[in-house]
């Protein structure tokens, strides 16, 4: 009996294994696979042989395909399966063997394989086909899954795809160079169940048939030009789509409604980076209980986050960032509990609910970048989970410590990335011994104080730290520093920190950027920084150093990017050494006690600071024998003495070259200089420089700034200035000895706004195409900005480089005062040709530089009557016309002037009344003096048939003060009261500018208007008095 129940077990089990051989030969034969009998057919072998003849094979992986007599069967070559019974190819699979295509097939390989049903070309690159090269147009009728991702093909979507290819359920053309639109044919394909286009050029409207597509499961239409709206027909694929993504196109219009109410299987939604406006629909969570993925972040979306948000239970990621949401994160929040991304950054909101706690699977919280206010809620550091919280840039306020005591209940706190820079949290640097895993920390550029906590010295993951622009104080000791090994970024700036430690110090860390500017370091030389030899940015300025430089910190780091030690008292001669950089640093050792001459080795710098020092020569430059790629030289401020040398062919790519306020530099200005052609800003003033301008500097056209001021240069203005620097925005040649007339090629420059040629011997007339200064022209800056800027490169090493850029600060002769102008300097728009000798007069053309704010022509022989149409000039604030000989009245129009705060026009032979209006009558009478023939006010002189003030009567006098209301407290009031209502209403008008324009402008205006008014109703007034005194 035993026996025969094992015999029926193991007949049993035999039928059954046979069973299950035979459904595994079954699958195998259905999904292709052919036996070593089977063989394929011999057009189809040619067919691959000749796709094969076309494509370079570098890795030799085709070498099974062959015509070679026992490599004939293609159903053994690599890539292929067969039909088991007919022999023909039913798979094609290539993917990811790095073929590439000789060129376009000029018939298609592929068609030949009429039987095919997977075709796999991912990843190869058969640039320069079409879809239509390859498999043809109407033949593949039984394919049911293609590939062709990432192969490189290009040209439009045949339409015949979607009308011929009808049994397809996997389409995936994405990563490649398809243009044009989509076919609308696409709808005909009723089994697809997954489409991805993703990463093409493809553009026009999204067809609305992808609404008829009842199978499709994934579509994926990102990356690419798409614009319109999103199809409303996409709510009729309800039931089966999970996966839609239509990010990175310039989709507009609104959401549709029908999103979160009828995509109730979508499990991924990405509508990210398109134009999307509106709010979000409130829809939004009721019924899309399988969504784990959503993206609507990069479009311009606003009003509150919908409270049916809560309803994602199984929400995972949500990206909300760079929109316009406003209001509260809804408290609903809480419910997401499945969520461990959420990214909020760069909206409006203005609060985080305490619910947000409740989030107990949160990873990632970026919310930084919007406008919330109050405390953090401390249920954030309930999430044990939490490893990145992002809120910088908001308004949070409170304080910091407690979070040690909130976080508690987190045996394993496991928060590695903590930004809170640029809020306005106060109190006392936290206690951070619970965050062993911090890897990045920044409170920079908020309100903590006191010392900073020694806990930081425990943070033995930390890689990131800066705690800049704060008000911390107090000593950093080795403590702070103890287990701080992987730490590569360190920035203290802005301070009052006062580093404590010994000079034998070693410090644990190798650091890429040191930023230390305003902590305490000196007065001796840091002598720890001698083992960050790795360093790519230090920046050691305003700390206090007032040693010598030591030999060993010019070679401390081979490839540095940035150096700064400026604004110390660092002193002594830096000896020239021989370095070992292999970058092109920045380099700023402003504003020390550096004596001596310029090494040679700081010139392979690519910026270079040197200005306020005691430097006394920079010709060890003439030792640079190769090209250099200084691009910004400021030796300004330093004692430069002696003739610059002419070796400065070797610097072409100086675009910033400023050696002003030497007062030593002298000789005449080298002609090699002339060879700087990229630069645009030459400053050489205040120097002894003599003879002419180099007619090599012609060659410098893109200057924008040449001021050589205050200097001995003498002969001609030169004529080439107009004609060849036509991007010169500031000319600044005052307190030389330049001689001649003022060239009329100047008149070229059509940027000019700030023209300087005072004190020198000018003579001649004043050309009357100075109206051609087309920047004078109007009142707005010509680029919108306040300053003059350059870009330049700042470093460059063997990875990486940088641009810095550099505001012009130049001393402008502004009412009487030589200024420094920097912040505004695009503004200022003026002519200054006093202290020459200029005669004839002024042209009436000048009156056409409506945006002129500055005008000085004293001190020369100019006459003749002032323009009549100068009340034109309307931006003037500044104009001083004495020391001439102009003769006539002073133009009426002078008086429309209201910004006009500075006048002079003294010691002329001006005559008659001057113009009566409140901004003339306004200035002492010193601005009229020295004119004989002048007379009203402000002057003592009073014009013929102006009546002297009646004194009253003694006997009148008397009578009013025998009122008995009038007391002496009366009086007292009425001064107290006249005072207080004067400054109230003057104060205002003396201290305010622009109240005190719009003053004057309203009393002229006034003043104006009751003039016509009178001279309107005086004949009527006439006669009605004529006819009653009849």
């Amino acid at each position: 009996m035993t026996t025969r129940s094992s015999l029926l077990q193991i007949a049993a089990h035999s039928l059954l294994l046979a069973y299950l051989l035979g459904g595994v030969s079954g699958y195998i034969s259905s999904a292709g696979v052919g036996g070593s009998k089977t063989k394929c057919t011999d057009a189809e072998r040619q067919a691959l042989l000749h796709f094969k003849d076309n494509l370079e094979d570098k890795n030799d992986i085709l070498s099974s395909w062959s015509n070679d007599e026992y490599k004939n069967n293609c159903c053994l070559w690599d890539g292929i399966r067969c039909d088991n019974k007919t022999g023909h190819v039913v798979m094609l699979d290539l993917s990811h063997m790095d073929l590439s295509a000789r060129g376009k097939y000029t018939s298609p390989p592929l068609i030949e394989l009429r039987y095919l049903n997977y075709l796999n070309l991912n990843s190869n690159n058969l640039t320069m086909n079409h879809i239509s090269s390859l498999i043809g147009n109407d033949v593949m009728v039984s394919l049911q899954h293609l590939d062709l991702s990432g192969s490189g093909i290009e040209g439009p979507i045949p339409e015949t795809l979607g009308n011929n290819m009808t049994s397809l359920s996997h389409l995936d053309l994405s990563q490649n160079n398809l243009q044009g639109s989509i076919p609308k044919s696409l709808g005909n394909m009723s089994h697809l169940e997954h489409l991805d286009l993703r990463d093409n050029h493809l553009e026009g409207s999204i067809p609305e048939v992808f609404g008829n597509m009842a199978t499709l499961a994934y579509l994926d239409l990102g990356q690419n030009n798409f614009s319109g709206s999103i199809p409303l027909t996409f709510e009729n694929m309800t039931s089966t789509l999970t996966h839609l993504a239509l990010d990175y196109n310039d989709l507009e219009g609104f959401i549709p409604n029908s999103f979160g109410q009828k995509l109730t299987s979508i499990a991924y939604l990405d509508l990210s980076k398109n134009k999307l406006q509106g709010s979000i629909t409130h829809y939004f969570g009721n019924n899309m209980i399988s969504l784990k993925f959503l993206a609507l972040d990069n479009n311009e979306l606003g009003g509150p986050i919908p409270e049916s948000f809560g309803n994602f239970s199984a929400l995972e990621r949500l990206y909300l960032s760079f929109n316009i949401l406003n209001g509260s994160v809804p408290i609903t929040f809480g419910n997401m509990t499945a969520l461990v991304y959420l990214g909020l950054r760069f909206n409006k909101l203005s609060s985080i609910p305490e619910t947000i706690g409740d989030m107990i699977s949160l990873e990632n919280l970026d919310i930084g970048g919007n406008k919330v206010s109050g405390e953090i809620p401390n249920s954030i550091w309930n999430i044990c989970s939490l490893q990145s919280l992002s809120a910088y840039s908001n308004n949070l306020s409170g304080q910091l410590p407690e979070l040690t005591q909130s976080s508690s209940m987190c045996t394993n706190h496991s928060l590695r990335i903590l930004l809170l820079s640029y809020n306005r949290i106060k109190g006392l640097f936290p206690n951070l011994s619970l965050f062993s895993d911090l890897e990045s920390l920044d409170l920079s550029s908020n309100q903590l104080s006191g010392s900073v906590h020694p806990s930081i010295g425990q943070l033995s993951q930390l890689k990131f730290l800066d705690i800049s622009n704060n008000s911390l104080q107090g000593v950093l000791s080795e403590a702070h520093f103890l287990k701080l090994s992987n730490v590569n970024f360190l920035d203290l700036t802005s301070n009052k920190l006062i580093f404590n430690v010994s000079s034998a110090w070693v410090a644990p860390f190798k650091l890429d950027t040191i930023y230390l500017t305003s902590c305490k370091l000196g007065p001796k030389f840091p002598n720890w920084l001698r083992t960050q030899d790795t360093y790519f940015m230090l920046d050691i300025s305003k700390t206090g150093i007032s040693d010598s430089v030591p030999n060993w910190f010019w070679n401390l780091s081979t490839g540095f990017q940035t150096m700064n030690v400026s604004n110390n008292q660092i002193r002594g001669k830096i000896a020239d050494s021989i370095i070992n950089w292999n970058s092109y640093p920045e380099i700023d050792l402003s504003s020390n006690q550096l004596e001596g001459g310029v090494p040679m080795f700081l010139f392979k710098a690519t910026s270079l600071h040197l200005s306020r020092n005691k430097f006394s020569s920079i010709n060890s430059m003439c030792g640079v024998t190769v090209d250099s790629r200084l691009s910004f030289l400021d030796v300004s401020h330093n004692q430069l003495s002696g003739e610059l040398s002419n070796c400065w062919s070797h610097f072409k790519n100086l675009v910033v070259l400023n050696l002003a306020n030497n007062f030593e530099l002298s000789g005449k200005v080298p002609t090699s200089i002339g060879s700087l052609t990229h630069m645009q800003t030459l400053r050489l003033t205040n120097n002894k420089f003599i003879g002419e301008i180099p007619l090599s500097l012609k060659k410098c056209t893109e200057l924008v700034v040449m001021d050589m001021g205050d200097n001995k240069l003498s002969g001609p203005i030169p004529s080439w200035i107009g004609k060849s620097l036509q991007n010169l925005v500031i000319l600044i040649l005052r307190s030389n000895d330049f001689n001649g007339s003022i060239p009329s090629t100047l008149c070229h420059v059509p940027y000019l706004q700030l023209l300087d040629l005072s004190a020198n011997n000018i003579s001649g007339k004043i050309p009357k195409c100075l109206k051609n200064f087309s920047a004078m022209r109007s009142s707005n800056a010509t680029d919108n900005s306040t300053t003059i800027e350059h870009f330049y490169d700042s470093y460059n090493t063997s990875t990486t480089s940088g641009t810095s850029h550099y505001a012009d600060q130049i001393q402008v002769m502004w009412k009487g005062i030589l200024s420094d102008y920097g912040n505004t300097l695009r503004l200022v728009k003026s002519i200054d040709l006093s202290g020459n000798m200029l005669n004839g007069e002024i042209p009436a053309e000048i009156t056409e530089l409506v945006g002129l704010i500055s005008f000085n022509l004293s001190r020369n022989n100019l006459s003749a009557q002032i323009p009549q149409h100068i009340g034109y000039l309307k931006s003037l604030d500044s104009l001083d016309l004495s020391y001439n000989h102009f003769s006539g009245q002073i133009p009426p129009t002078l008086a429309l002037i209201d910004r006009l705060s500075v006048l002079d026009l003294s010691n002329n032979n001006l005559s008659g009344k001057i113009p009566t209006g409140t901004q003339l009558q306004s200035f002492n009478a010193d601005a009229y003096m020295g004119n004989i023939g002048l007379c009203g006010a402000p002057l003592p002189k009073r014009c013929p048939g102006e009546e002297e003030p009646i004194a009253p009567s003694e006997s009148t006098a008397e009578g009013d003060y025998k009122d008995g209301f009038i007391s002496s407290g009366f009086y007292v009031s009425l001064g107290v009261g006249y005072v207080v209502g004067f400054w109230e209403l003057c104060g205002m008008l003396v201290f305010n500018k622009s109240w005190r324009y719009v003053y004057f402008k309203f009393l002229n205006d006034f003043t104006d208007w009751f003039y016509v008014m009178a001279a309107l109703h005086k004949p009527k007034f006439l006669r009605t008095h004529a006819i009653s005194y009849q």
